[in-house]
């Protein structure tokens, strides 16, 4: 029985496209083990799945000046001692890589351990973790054609995104029951993030009345962002985050407006669901979420709207406008080519194994 360590954290977007493939493998029998940071996202949602954990020390790939940039190499340095002695521990076939700050060490101590690694990149040009780790990989999976450039040409291939199978298994009765919601009027989901967006949540709520005249809203508007003025308003549903019953939350929803995370976004993708995509600004990133929103928007699967115009005035006009052109971002959604990402990868990694 062959063994496949999984890394990748910081985000949900690093660790949810490992779900798909990691239920996929345990289906083909392997093991499955997972290197993640003490204190990052990864822990709490890779141990719901019943995987084995194993933490290490890691520090924060920044690009901007903070104290701890001084601390951090050594941090780094001791996650590459520590994947180094654990991956002789556990001895896997491969490692499969998502990206984050707390893959770098994992692949530093699989290329040490001469133990093949694959990557995949989500967004349009890699992070700065994937792009250390990069040279040290056996092959390299991108979601974006235009990403094929960014990569060394005989390590890209071209997979997509792994999605969950419990995505399209949502069922739109259970959410209009979760929300307290009917199906004659059509349902917006809105979503900022990980985290939560104030910046969508304000603009959402300045003009709440105006589109609760024409939408039911869904909210999910990140820890602690959830206003309690507007609880029991009839219509207007909010969660600080929703896990087992997102897949039917997205069933029930007509239209979305969300950030331009790639994994959110090629969920919505998959489920033909027509996007408003406010991505976060080049203050706030290093511009992959603006680059994905692009290339959804040239395709035809999505309505951009930039932070920096984004009013509520704005964001009420732009989503009445998506709504009246809904049928021609499905239509494009629908003629789609699309690879199934996660039979793709899964046979890259048996391949490589």
């Amino acid at each position: 029985m062959k063994t496949i360590v999984f890394t990748g954290g910081g985000s949900a977007g690093h660790v949810t496209p490992n779900l798909a493939l990691m239920n996929k493998l345990r289906q083909l029998g392997w093991e499955v083990r997972y290197i993640g940071s003490a204190t990052g996202i990864e822990k709490d949602i890779i141990e719901r799945e019943g995987v084995p954990y194993y933490p290490i020390s890691s520090g924060k790939l920044r690009r901007y000046f903070d104290l701890q940039n001084f601390k951090d190499p050594f941090r780094v340095i001791k996650g590459v001692y520590e994947s180094y002695r654990l991956l002789r521990r556990l001895k896997p076939a491969i490692v499969f890589s998502k990206g984050g700050f707390v893959s770098v060490p994992v692949v530093l101590g699989s290329r040490m351990n001469k133990i093949p690694v694959i990557i995949h990149e989500s967004d349009m040009t890699p992070g700065l973790a994937n792009k250390i780790s990069i040279p040290f990989a056996t092959k390299v999976c991108v979601t974006f054609p235009e990403s094929m450039q960014h990569v060394q040409n005989q390590k890209a291939i071209l997979t997509g995104l792994p999605i969950r199978e419990g995505i399209l298994n949502g069922k739109a009765s259970k959410g209009y029951h979760l929300c307290d919601f009917h199906s004659q009027k059509p349902v917006i989901l809105i979503m900022g993030g990980s985290l939560g967006s104030q910046v969508i949540n304000q603009a959402v709520r300045d003009n709440l009345d105006r589109l609760l005249a024409q939408f039911q809203i869904v909210h999910i508007c990140g820890n602690g962002n959830v206003s309690q003025d507007l609880s029991g308003k009839r219509g207007y549903k909010q969660f600080e985050y929703i896990s087992d019953e997102l897949p039917d939350v997205m069933a029930m929803s007509d239209l979305v407006i969300s950030r331009a995370g790639a994994t959110s976004i090629y969920e919505f993708l998959l489920l033909e669901k027509p996007m408003l995509l406010i991505p976060l600004s080049l203050q706030a990133s290093r511009g992959d979420q603006i680059l994905n929103a692009k290339s959804f928007q040239k395709a035809g699967y999505a309505d951009v709207l930039p932070e920096e115009e984004l009013t509520s005035e704005s964001l009420a006009e732009r989503v009445e406008t998506l709504y009246v052109n809904c049928e021609a971002y499905k239509k494009a959604m629908s003629s789609r080519f699309e690879t199934n990402a996660v039979e793709t990868i899964v046979k890259l990694i048996e391949m490589y194994s």
